[in-house]
């Protein structure tokens, strides 16, 4: 853009070729509508994709069978990745719809 306006405002091509002067104010007012729809463009659509990236980089990958935690590349149980991730100590415990049903199911045990 700062080309466009330079040529157009000092006639950069008279200075360095000694070509025949001319300026035309239209086409780098044209030229710098046209950058910077482009730039619009290009921002927008960048913007969207990291969006996305982000979105996409906070999920915690969990495998289906033995629930185990991915994370760089390496495999380790829940109470492990809790552990190294975030200095937490774990311990087990049952949530209410867990106690719930394990009281429905094992009615003798509970009572």
């Amino acid at each position: 853009m700062v080309l466009s306006w330079l040529n157009e405002l000092i006639s950069l091509p008279h200075l360095l070729f000694g070509s025949g002067e001319h300026s035309n104010l239209h086409e780098a007012i044209m030229e710098t509508s046209v950058l910077l729809l482009v730039w619009a463009v290009v921002f927008l659509f960048t913007r969207r994709l990291l969006a996305r990236l982000y979105f996409l980089d906070n999920f915690l990958r969990v495998c289906a069978w033995c629930q185990k935690i991915g994370h760089d590349d390496q495999w380790s149980s829940l109470e492990d990745y809790f552990h190294k991730g975030f200095a937490i100590t774990t311990s087990h415990s049952m949530c209410p719809e867990c106690q719930q049903k394990w009281e429905q199911v094992t009615p003798n045990i509970a009572a």
